[in-house]
Protein backbone atom coordinates (compact mmCIF):
# COMPACT_ATOMS: atom_id res chain seq x y z
CA UNK A 1 0.00 0.00 0.00
CA UNK A 2 1.32 3.57 -1.04
CA UNK A 3 2.20 5.84 1.78
CA UNK A 4 -0.15 9.00 2.23
CA UNK A 5 1.33 12.09 2.14
CA UNK A 6 -0.48 14.86 3.89
CA UNK A 7 0.19 18.67 5.44
CA UNK A 8 -0.39 19.17 9.10
CA UNK A 9 -0.08 23.08 10.59
CA UNK A 10 0.99 23.11 13.64
CA UNK A 11 -0.54 26.50 15.85
CA UNK A 12 2.43 27.01 18.46
CA UNK A 13 0.72 28.10 21.53
CA UNK A 14 2.04 31.74 22.27
CA UNK A 15 4.24 30.32 25.30
CA UNK A 16 6.25 28.82 22.98
CA UNK A 17 7.14 31.65 20.46
CA UNK A 18 9.61 34.31 20.55
CA UNK A 19 8.61 37.78 19.06
CA UNK A 20 10.76 37.05 15.96
CA UNK A 21 9.75 33.03 15.38
CA UNK A 22 7.08 32.04 13.17
CA UNK A 23 3.92 31.79 14.87
CA UNK A 24 3.75 28.79 11.92
CA UNK A 25 5.19 25.69 11.93
CA UNK A 26 4.89 24.11 8.67
CA UNK A 27 4.53 20.00 9.43
CA UNK A 28 4.85 17.34 6.64
CA UNK A 29 4.34 13.68 7.26
CA UNK A 30 4.62 10.93 4.92
CA UNK A 31 4.26 7.55 5.91
CA UNK A 32 5.41 4.51 6.17
CA UNK A 33 8.40 4.23 5.47
CA UNK A 34 11.63 1.83 5.19
CA UNK A 35 14.39 1.92 6.89
CA UNK A 36 17.87 4.66 5.51
CA UNK A 37 20.59 3.60 8.30
CA UNK A 38 21.98 0.67 9.19
CA UNK A 39 21.49 1.59 13.19
CA UNK A 40 17.75 1.23 12.56
CA UNK A 41 14.84 -1.90 12.21
CA UNK A 42 12.51 -1.89 9.00
CA UNK A 43 9.62 -0.54 11.32
CA UNK A 44 6.75 1.39 9.40
CA UNK A 45 7.99 5.36 10.86
CA UNK A 46 6.48 8.68 9.60
CA UNK A 47 8.64 10.96 7.71
CA UNK A 48 8.59 14.44 9.22
CA UNK A 49 9.82 17.74 8.26
CA UNK A 50 9.57 21.14 10.24
CA UNK A 51 10.18 24.20 8.44
CA UNK A 52 11.67 26.90 10.94
CA UNK A 53 12.88 30.69 9.76
CA UNK A 54 16.41 29.44 10.37
CA UNK A 55 15.81 26.24 8.10
CA UNK A 56 14.34 22.79 8.90
CA UNK A 57 13.97 20.21 10.95
CA UNK A 58 13.40 16.38 9.46
CA UNK A 59 13.36 13.12 10.45
CA UNK A 60 11.21 9.91 11.19
CA UNK A 61 9.00 9.18 14.18
CA UNK A 62 6.36 6.94 15.27
CA UNK A 63 2.91 8.01 15.75
CA UNK A 64 2.50 9.15 18.99
CA UNK A 65 5.54 10.87 19.51
CA UNK A 66 5.03 13.97 17.54
CA UNK A 67 5.53 16.02 20.51
CA UNK A 68 8.66 15.19 20.50
CA UNK A 69 9.43 16.44 17.29
CA UNK A 70 7.93 19.51 18.38
CA UNK A 71 9.84 19.89 21.32
CA UNK A 72 12.95 19.79 19.12
CA UNK A 73 11.77 22.57 16.76
CA UNK A 74 10.81 24.69 19.94
CA UNK A 75 14.57 24.35 20.76
CA UNK A 76 15.61 25.60 17.73
CA UNK A 77 12.98 29.24 18.41
CA UNK A 78 13.64 29.31 22.02
CA UNK A 79 17.02 27.92 23.40
CA UNK A 80 19.72 29.07 20.61
CA UNK A 81 19.92 25.49 18.96
CA UNK A 82 22.35 25.29 15.75
CA UNK A 83 22.33 22.45 14.88
CA UNK A 84 21.34 18.98 16.95
CA UNK A 85 19.72 15.61 16.68
CA UNK A 86 17.58 13.23 18.92
CA UNK A 87 17.05 9.63 18.71
CA UNK A 88 14.74 7.24 20.77
CA UNK A 89 14.54 3.52 21.30
CA UNK A 90 11.72 2.02 22.70
CA UNK A 91 11.24 -1.99 23.41
CA UNK A 92 14.37 -2.37 20.85
CA UNK A 93 13.02 -0.04 18.55
CA UNK A 94 13.36 3.36 17.03
CA UNK A 95 10.30 5.45 17.28
CA UNK A 96 12.25 8.94 17.17
CA UNK A 97 14.89 10.03 14.76
CA UNK A 98 15.01 13.22 13.82
CA UNK A 99 17.84 15.82 12.97
CA UNK A 100 18.07 19.94 12.23
CA UNK A 101 20.08 22.84 11.71
CA UNK A 102 23.19 23.85 10.91
CA UNK A 103 26.26 21.42 11.20
CA UNK A 104 28.45 24.49 10.36
CA UNK A 105 27.24 27.77 11.62
CA UNK A 106 30.14 29.78 9.62
CA UNK A 107 29.13 27.90 6.42
CA UNK A 108 25.53 26.88 6.59
CA UNK A 109 26.43 23.65 6.20
CA UNK A 110 23.14 21.39 7.05
CA UNK A 111 23.13 19.04 9.91
CA UNK A 112 21.98 16.03 7.91
CA UNK A 113 21.10 12.27 8.38
CA UNK A 114 25.24 11.02 8.48
CA UNK A 115 26.05 14.19 10.46
CA UNK A 116 28.39 13.31 13.27
CA UNK A 117 29.60 15.17 16.48
CA UNK A 118 31.41 15.37 19.24
CA UNK A 119 29.80 14.43 22.69
CA UNK A 120 32.26 14.84 24.97
CA UNK A 121 31.78 12.86 28.61
CA UNK A 122 28.68 11.31 27.25
CA UNK A 123 31.79 9.48 25.96
CA UNK A 124 31.69 8.15 30.00
CA UNK A 125 28.99 5.59 29.57
CA UNK A 126 30.33 3.94 26.60
CA UNK A 127 33.76 3.68 28.09
CA UNK A 128 32.00 2.49 31.24
CA UNK A 129 30.53 -0.34 29.13
CA UNK A 130 33.69 -1.68 27.75
CA UNK A 131 34.88 -2.19 31.65
CA UNK A 132 31.99 -3.97 32.53
CA UNK A 133 32.37 -5.86 29.79
CA UNK A 134 35.77 -7.14 30.80
CA UNK A 135 34.24 -7.60 34.39
CA UNK A 136 31.11 -9.90 33.70
CA UNK A 137 33.53 -12.10 31.65
CA UNK A 138 35.97 -12.40 34.68
CA UNK A 139 38.87 -10.36 33.14
CA UNK A 140 38.56 -7.82 35.06
CA UNK A 141 38.41 -7.60 39.47
CA UNK A 142 36.89 -4.12 39.84
CA UNK A 143 38.01 -4.48 43.44
CA UNK A 144 41.73 -5.85 42.84
CA UNK A 145 44.33 -2.70 42.77
CA UNK A 146 44.70 -1.24 39.54
CA UNK A 147 48.40 -2.04 39.92
CA UNK A 148 47.68 -5.90 39.80
CA UNK A 149 46.91 -5.08 36.40
CA UNK A 150 48.75 -1.98 35.84
CA UNK A 151 52.07 -2.63 37.84
CA UNK A 152 53.59 0.94 37.01
CA UNK A 153 50.59 2.43 38.81
CA UNK A 154 50.99 1.00 42.21
CA UNK A 155 53.54 3.69 43.35
CA UNK A 156 52.87 7.43 45.68
CA UNK A 157 49.58 6.36 47.74
CA UNK A 158 48.01 5.03 44.73
CA UNK A 159 49.22 1.18 45.67
CA UNK A 160 45.38 0.40 47.02
CA UNK A 161 43.52 2.15 44.39
CA UNK A 162 40.99 0.11 42.55
CA UNK A 163 38.97 0.20 39.27
CA UNK A 164 35.85 0.64 41.52
CA UNK A 165 37.17 3.63 42.85
CA UNK A 166 37.79 5.00 39.47
CA UNK A 167 34.70 4.73 38.11
CA UNK A 168 32.67 6.00 41.01
CA UNK A 169 35.32 9.44 41.03
CA UNK A 170 36.69 8.40 44.53
CA UNK A 171 39.93 7.43 43.05
CA UNK A 172 41.35 11.32 43.99
CA UNK A 173 43.05 11.20 40.39
CA UNK A 174 40.28 13.73 38.88
CA UNK A 175 43.86 16.22 38.17
CA UNK A 176 46.63 15.38 35.95
CA UNK A 177 50.10 16.50 37.21
CA UNK A 178 52.36 17.11 34.68
CA UNK A 179 54.20 19.74 32.30
CA UNK A 180 52.52 17.64 29.21
CA UNK A 181 52.24 19.12 25.87
CA UNK A 182 48.79 18.82 23.40
CA UNK A 183 51.23 16.31 21.80
CA UNK A 184 52.01 14.01 24.41
CA UNK A 185 48.49 14.23 25.83
CA UNK A 186 47.13 13.28 22.36
CA UNK A 187 49.81 10.26 22.46
CA UNK A 188 48.42 8.81 25.18
CA UNK A 189 51.71 7.05 26.65
CA UNK A 190 52.93 9.79 27.66
CA UNK A 191 49.62 11.07 29.67
CA UNK A 192 48.85 7.73 31.04
CA UNK A 193 52.64 7.46 32.50
CA UNK A 194 52.30 10.80 33.90
CA UNK A 195 49.23 9.44 35.51
CA UNK A 196 51.16 6.64 36.69
CA UNK A 197 53.97 8.25 38.92
CA UNK A 198 52.02 11.04 39.99
CA UNK A 199 50.10 11.12 44.02
CA UNK A 200 47.01 11.43 44.51
CA UNK A 201 44.73 14.88 44.59
CA UNK A 202 43.29 13.35 47.91
CA UNK A 203 43.55 10.13 49.92
CA UNK A 204 41.75 7.60 47.59
CA UNK A 205 38.27 6.72 48.48
CA UNK A 206 37.79 9.34 51.40
CA UNK A 207 35.50 11.36 49.16
CA UNK A 208 34.60 11.57 45.27
CA UNK A 209 34.89 14.54 42.67
CA UNK A 210 34.60 14.25 39.25
CA UNK A 211 37.59 12.74 37.01
CA UNK A 212 36.75 14.64 33.85
CA UNK A 213 39.66 13.22 31.71
CA UNK A 214 41.62 10.93 33.83
CA UNK A 215 38.54 8.56 34.33
CA UNK A 216 39.08 7.54 30.55
CA UNK A 217 42.75 7.14 30.64
CA UNK A 218 42.70 5.08 33.47
CA UNK A 219 40.10 2.93 32.06
CA UNK A 220 41.63 2.98 28.61
CA UNK A 221 44.79 1.83 30.21
CA UNK A 222 43.28 -1.50 31.75
CA UNK A 223 41.43 -1.98 28.58
CA UNK A 224 44.75 -2.17 27.03
CA UNK A 225 46.41 -4.30 29.48
CA UNK A 226 44.05 -6.63 29.54
CA UNK A 227 42.32 -6.87 26.14
CA UNK A 228 45.77 -5.84 24.00
CA UNK A 229 43.39 -3.64 22.16
CA UNK A 230 43.26 0.41 22.31
CA UNK A 231 39.84 1.66 23.78
CA UNK A 232 39.02 2.88 20.87
CA UNK A 233 39.51 -0.46 19.03
CA UNK A 234 38.27 -2.70 21.90
CA UNK A 235 34.84 -0.18 21.96
CA UNK A 236 34.65 -0.54 17.98
CA UNK A 237 35.20 -4.90 18.06
CA UNK A 238 32.56 -5.27 21.38
CA UNK A 239 30.28 -2.66 21.37
CA UNK A 240 30.16 -0.43 17.88
CA UNK A 241 30.33 -3.29 15.50
CA UNK A 242 27.89 -5.40 16.57
CA UNK A 243 25.33 -2.87 16.56
CA UNK A 244 26.41 -1.51 13.61
CA UNK A 245 26.97 1.85 15.82
CA UNK A 246 28.73 4.94 13.92
CA UNK A 247 30.31 6.17 17.09
CA UNK A 248 33.77 6.33 17.88
CA UNK A 249 36.66 7.12 20.14
CA UNK A 250 39.40 8.42 17.92
CA UNK A 251 37.95 9.29 15.01
CA UNK A 252 38.54 7.79 11.45
CA UNK A 253 40.15 10.36 8.55
CA UNK A 254 37.31 9.56 6.72
CA UNK A 255 34.58 10.48 9.00
CA UNK A 256 35.93 13.77 9.42
CA UNK A 257 33.82 15.65 6.94
CA UNK A 258 30.69 14.53 8.56
CA UNK A 259 31.74 15.79 11.91
CA UNK A 260 29.57 19.01 12.67
CA UNK A 261 31.49 22.10 14.25
CA UNK A 262 31.30 22.90 17.74
CA UNK A 263 30.35 26.18 18.97
CA UNK A 264 32.12 26.55 21.99
CA UNK A 265 30.31 28.70 24.89
CA UNK A 266 31.28 32.37 25.92
CA UNK A 267 34.15 32.07 28.25
CA UNK A 268 34.06 27.84 28.71
CA UNK A 269 37.04 26.71 31.08
CA UNK A 270 38.12 30.29 31.72
CA UNK A 271 35.43 31.36 32.96
CA UNK A 272 36.09 28.53 36.13
CA UNK A 273 39.86 29.68 36.27
CA UNK A 274 38.98 33.43 36.61
CA UNK A 275 36.87 32.58 39.25
CA UNK A 276 38.06 29.89 41.53
CA UNK A 277 42.25 30.76 40.49
CA UNK A 278 43.89 28.90 37.55
CA UNK A 279 45.44 26.28 40.10
CA UNK A 280 41.92 25.52 42.05
CA UNK A 281 41.68 21.98 41.98
CA UNK A 282 38.46 22.66 39.79
CA UNK A 283 40.25 24.61 37.28
CA UNK A 284 43.08 21.92 36.84
CA UNK A 285 40.29 19.10 36.61
CA UNK A 286 38.03 20.70 34.10
CA UNK A 287 41.16 22.57 31.86
CA UNK A 288 43.74 19.78 32.56
CA UNK A 289 46.28 18.53 31.92
CA UNK A 290 48.44 21.89 31.94
CA UNK A 291 45.98 24.11 31.40
CA UNK A 292 45.81 22.82 27.74
CA UNK A 293 41.78 21.84 27.45
CA UNK A 294 39.53 24.65 27.89
CA UNK A 295 35.95 24.57 25.95
CA UNK A 296 37.47 26.40 22.67
CA UNK A 297 37.92 25.90 18.87
CA UNK A 298 39.92 23.62 20.13
CA UNK A 299 37.71 20.85 19.90
CA UNK A 300 37.64 21.19 16.17
CA UNK A 301 41.30 20.21 15.66
CA UNK A 302 41.91 17.24 13.80
CA UNK A 303 44.41 15.67 15.81
CA UNK A 304 42.44 16.32 18.70
CA UNK A 305 39.08 14.59 16.96
CA UNK A 306 41.32 11.63 16.05
CA UNK A 307 42.86 11.05 19.26
CA UNK A 308 41.37 8.55 21.65
CA UNK A 309 40.33 9.81 24.75
CA UNK A 310 37.45 7.84 26.24
CA UNK A 311 36.02 9.77 28.63
CA UNK A 312 36.00 13.09 26.80
CA UNK A 313 36.08 12.46 22.66
CA UNK A 314 33.47 10.22 21.96
CA UNK A 315 31.97 11.00 18.49
CA UNK A 316 28.76 9.62 16.74
CA UNK A 317 25.12 10.42 15.95
CA UNK A 318 21.76 10.30 18.58
CA UNK A 319 20.59 7.32 16.77
CA UNK A 320 23.84 5.09 17.74
CA UNK A 321 23.56 6.37 21.38
CA UNK A 322 20.15 5.65 21.67
CA UNK A 323 20.64 2.12 19.87
CA UNK A 324 23.73 1.69 22.42
CA UNK A 325 21.62 2.01 25.42
CA UNK A 326 18.75 0.36 24.34
CA UNK A 327 20.98 -2.92 23.97
CA UNK A 328 21.99 -2.47 27.60
CA UNK A 329 18.40 -2.87 29.28
CA UNK A 330 17.40 -5.41 26.24
CA UNK A 331 18.74 -7.23 23.29
CA UNK A 332 18.54 -4.90 20.08
CA UNK A 333 18.41 -7.01 16.77
CA UNK A 334 19.69 -10.13 19.27
CA UNK A 335 22.27 -8.11 20.98
CA UNK A 336 22.67 -7.21 24.29
CA UNK A 337 25.90 -5.49 25.40
CA UNK A 338 25.80 -6.65 29.68
CA UNK A 339 23.71 -9.42 31.22
CA UNK A 340 21.30 -8.66 33.75
CA UNK A 341 23.29 -9.29 37.07
CA UNK A 342 26.58 -7.23 35.29
CA UNK A 343 23.95 -4.56 34.68
CA UNK A 344 22.35 -4.40 38.32
CA UNK A 345 25.63 -4.41 39.99
CA UNK A 346 26.73 -1.41 37.79
CA UNK A 347 23.72 0.59 38.30
CA UNK A 348 24.08 0.62 41.64
CA UNK A 349 25.02 3.58 44.01
CA UNK A 350 28.31 3.86 44.79
CA UNK A 351 28.73 7.18 45.83
CA UNK A 352 26.10 10.50 45.87
CA UNK A 353 26.40 13.40 47.87
CA UNK A 354 28.13 16.49 47.24
CA UNK A 355 30.94 16.52 44.31
CA UNK A 356 34.61 17.76 45.65
CA UNK A 357 35.18 18.77 42.04
CA UNK A 358 32.34 20.64 40.58
CA UNK A 359 30.58 21.58 44.01
CA UNK A 360 27.25 19.66 43.27
CA UNK A 361 25.63 16.69 44.10
CA UNK A 362 26.65 13.82 41.90
CA UNK A 363 25.57 10.15 41.80
CA UNK A 364 27.37 7.46 40.67
CA UNK A 365 27.28 3.85 40.03
CA UNK A 366 30.53 1.55 38.36
CA UNK A 367 30.79 4.25 35.27
CA UNK A 368 27.38 5.40 34.95
CA UNK A 369 26.15 8.84 35.98
CA UNK A 370 22.62 8.01 38.08
CA UNK A 371 19.60 10.05 39.26
CA UNK A 372 18.86 12.27 40.50
CA UNK A 373 21.97 14.13 39.25
CA UNK A 374 21.64 12.18 35.51
CA UNK A 375 18.53 13.89 33.96
CA UNK A 376 15.10 15.83 36.12
CA UNK A 377 12.80 14.47 33.96
CA UNK A 378 14.12 10.87 33.70
CA UNK A 379 12.85 7.69 35.12
CA UNK A 380 14.27 7.27 39.02
CA UNK A 381 16.47 4.07 37.85
CA UNK A 382 18.01 5.97 34.87
CA UNK A 383 21.52 5.74 34.30
CA UNK A 384 24.01 7.06 31.44
CA UNK A 385 26.03 9.86 31.13
CA UNK A 386 25.58 13.86 29.81
CA UNK A 387 28.18 15.28 27.53
CA UNK A 388 29.84 19.06 28.36
CA UNK A 389 27.71 21.69 26.87
CA UNK A 390 24.12 19.50 26.70
CA UNK A 391 24.47 16.12 25.27
CA UNK A 392 22.88 13.65 27.08
CA UNK A 393 22.51 9.82 26.76
CA UNK A 394 20.69 7.30 28.70
CA UNK A 395 18.89 4.30 29.45
CA UNK A 396 15.79 3.62 31.42
CA UNK A 397 15.55 0.41 32.34
CA UNK A 398 11.95 0.78 33.61
CA UNK A 399 10.16 2.55 30.40
CA UNK A 400 12.55 0.37 28.30
CA UNK A 401 13.82 3.44 26.46
CA UNK A 402 17.11 4.38 24.88
CA UNK A 403 17.62 8.40 24.35
CA UNK A 404 20.07 10.48 23.43
CA UNK A 405 20.62 14.33 21.93
CA UNK A 406 23.71 15.84 21.06
CA UNK A 407 24.62 19.14 19.55
CA UNK A 408 26.86 21.14 18.05
CA UNK A 409 26.24 24.76 20.22
CA UNK A 410 27.43 24.50 23.87
CA UNK A 411 25.52 25.93 26.40
CA UNK A 412 26.14 25.97 30.18
CA UNK A 413 22.76 26.51 32.20
CA UNK A 414 23.51 25.91 36.02
CA UNK A 415 19.79 25.16 36.15
CA UNK A 416 20.12 22.22 33.31
CA UNK A 417 20.41 22.42 29.62
CA UNK A 418 16.64 23.42 28.60
CA UNK A 419 17.12 21.83 25.43
CA UNK A 420 17.18 18.26 26.75
CA UNK A 421 15.35 18.97 29.63
CA UNK A 422 12.24 19.59 26.91
CA UNK A 423 13.04 16.45 25.44
CA UNK A 424 12.95 14.01 28.04
CA UNK A 425 9.86 15.61 29.52
CA UNK A 426 8.16 14.85 25.84
CA UNK A 427 9.65 11.38 25.57
CA UNK A 428 7.87 10.35 29.08
CA UNK A 429 4.47 12.16 28.27
CA UNK A 430 4.44 10.45 24.82
CA UNK A 431 5.43 6.80 26.44
CA UNK A 432 2.63 7.25 29.03
CA UNK A 433 0.15 8.43 26.45
CA UNK A 434 1.08 5.21 24.98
Amino acid sequence: MAAQKFVVRIYWPSRWVTPTAPGLLRCNCEGPERRLSDTRRDLPLNTITIELDSGRVTGRIASGFEPVARAFADNFINHQEVGAACSIYHRGQPVVDIWGGCADARTGRPWQEDTITLVFSAAKGPTATCINQLAEAGRLDVDLPIAHYWPEFGCNGKELITTRMVLSHQAGLAAVDGALSLDEVLDWDPVVNAIAIQAPNWEPGSKHGYHARSFGWILGELIRRISAESPGQYLQKHICKPLGLRYWVGLPTEQLAACATLVPPAGGSDAIAELLGADSLTARVMSGPNGLFGYNQMWNRAEVLQAEMPSSNGVGDARSLARFYAALVGAVDGVRLLGQEQLDRACEVQVRGPDAVIFRETCFGLGYSLQPALAPAAGPRSFGHPGAGGALAFADPDADMGFAYVMNAMQFNPEGDQRSMTLVKAAYECLAAA
